[in-house]
């Protein structure tokens, strides 16, 4: 079994007159987070967290802010393409730890319920889900939310009876080899394959 870890990282500043989205979760609060898709920095951080563990790149390597397309795009979609990524490549997620830090608002009286959005989004269950909110003292952030992710990721291998199935499945005999070619040499009718014509005139296509 193959374990990565992955590293994450995001901060928005906080903005009049947007909705603030933290974890997928909506949060009434006067101020949002600024951002070129939904300012949602925790979902930010949990892709850059589940692309590196994975050397995939980034977050911006997939959706960069230059793209007007990904304005204001719900930040669900940039984690499916991260976890379609470390998918891809045979793994999935132990646990995940993350950090949240602003003055406002509190995140502990959020954190049950951001826990639950967070391993719905992920499909793990929320006891592998942490998050802890922190207040940035002695720094000068007042009006910037900050978000730090760490993730376990291990090798999604086949389970051991699988392996001694295929270790102990019965090899063929002659009877099974001649059964086999036979249906080979059979002739089929293979008119109803291939690709079927137009049901319309392509030259009338401007």
């Amino acid at each position: 079994m193959s374990m990565r870890i992955g590293l994450g990282f995001d901060s928005h500043a906080f903005k009049k007159d947007v909705p603030l989205v933290i974890g997928g979760l909506k949060i009434n609060h006067p101020e949002g987070l600024a951002g070129h898709s939904d300012g949602d920095l925790l979902l930010h951080a949990i892709t850059d967290a589940l692309l590196g563990a994975v050397s995939a790149g980034d977050i911006g390597t997939f959706f960069p802010p230059t793209d007007p397309k990904w304005k204001g795009a719900d930040s669900t979609l940039f984690l499916k393409t991260a976890l379609e990524e470390i998918a891809l490549v045979g793994f999935k997620i132990v646990n995940i730890d993350c950090v949240l830090i602003m003055h406002r608002p509190k995140i502990v009286p959020l954190a049950g319920e951001m826990r639950e959005r967070v391993a719905d989004l992920l499909s793990i269950d929320v006891n592998n889900v942490s998050i802890k909110g922190k207040t940035p003292e002695g720094l000068t952030q007042d009006g910037t939310a900050v978000a730090h992710v760490v993730v376990l990721l291990e090798s999604i291998d086949l389970p051991n009876e699988h392996k001694k199935l295929t270790l102990h499945a019965d090899l063929p005999d002659e009877a099974d080899i001649d059964a086999a070619l036979a249906a080979v040499a059979k002739p089929r009718d293979i008119s109803a394959l291939g690709r079927k014509l137009p049901t319309f005139d392509t030259d009338d296509l401007t």
